[in-house]
């Protein structure tokens, strides 16, 4: 190593290692810790009771219910959002007449903030005076209260996550089909291939890196979310729309049991680092 490296590694090595530590290392340790204590976050815990706080997630079933929740998003993200954001990005990427203009209007919900979203769609939403409010009137129906209801409430969860978030994974997919080399397209189509067989055998396998990236990003956001959750349901009703996360906090902060909460963290910690190590072990090896 160099004399102009080693310089570089002493001048900006300490300040990132002290910043790492101090706001990553250090809270995550502590919330470890916390996590075997009785707490309820003020002062100093005492009250040490082992693994109790993890025995109880493993019987609690509003916590379970809030792992099959994560998991959904997971599944509607993988099946639904992801297929239709390569859909919308074939058709907006080309150089066709108002294709930047479908292309900002796409990603404007991405842009407004998740507690907004949370908010409008919760307005939308409302059986009396939002937009299914409106439907069920013309349609000289009943009003239907969808977020009060323990069975769809979740369903308008799914739905705003979709409208959320396909409009980024849109913009990644359009970035990585302009990079494709155009010659080798031309050079398929000159062979007689269609344009599924195009797509299938050039297309898809050129798009290969940014697929898996937008896969590692949408299971990662869907196991943290929660500023939709909060505005949107409040994790109601009875408790059927919680998160990890909105659990966490619903649980933990809000009841004052700052240890459990804890434990629910470290929790959610291990299966986002389990996932991110092992996923870009075995899928992005070569990215």
């Amino acid at each position: 190593m160099s004399a102009n490296s080693w310089t570089t590694l002493v001048v900006f090595l300490p300040p990132a290692l002290l910043l790492f530590t101090v706001f990553v290392a250090l809270p995550m340790a502590e919330a470890a810790w916390y996590g075997f204590y009785n707490w309820n976050g003020y002062g100093r815990p005492e009250k040490f009771i082992g693994l109790k706080n993890y025995s109880y997630l493993i019987g609690n079933a509003m916590f379970m219910r809030s792992l099959v929740n994560n998991a959904l998003i997971i599944a509607v993200s993988l099946f639904v959002q992801l297929p239709l954001a390569l859909g919308i990005a074939l058709m907006v990427a080309g150089r066709v007449p108002g294709a930047a203009w479908f292309r900002m209007i796409f990603f404007l919900p991405y842009v407004l903030a998740d507690v907004a979203a949370g908010l409008i769609w919760h307005f939308m939403f409302d059986g009396d005076y939002g937009l299914v409010g409106a439907i069920t009137h013309g349609l000289g129906l009943q009003p239907f209260y969808l977020l009060a209801s323990k069975d769809w409430a979740f369903s308008a969860v799914l739905i705003v996550v979709l409208w959320k978030y396909f409009g980024f994974h849109m913009m990644l997919y359009v970035a990585g089909l302009q990079g494709i080399d155009k010659s080798l397209l031309e050079a398929a189509e000159m062979d007689g291939a269609s344009p599924f067989q195009r797509f299938w055998h050039v297309t898809l396998p050129q798009l290969g890196p940014m697929i898996r990236l937008s896969i590692f990003f949408s299971v990662i956001g869907a196991l943290q979310l929660f500023d939709i959750i909060v505005p949107l349901t409040g994790g109601g009703p009875f408790e059927t729309t919680n998160t990890m996360v909105s659990f966490l906090y619903y649980f933990g902060v809000t009841r004052m049991r700052a240890g459990f909460g804890s434990a629910v963290g470290v929790v959610l910690f291990l299966i986002c680092v389990t996932f991110a190590f092992g996923y870009r072990r075995v899928f992005m090896r070569e990215d």
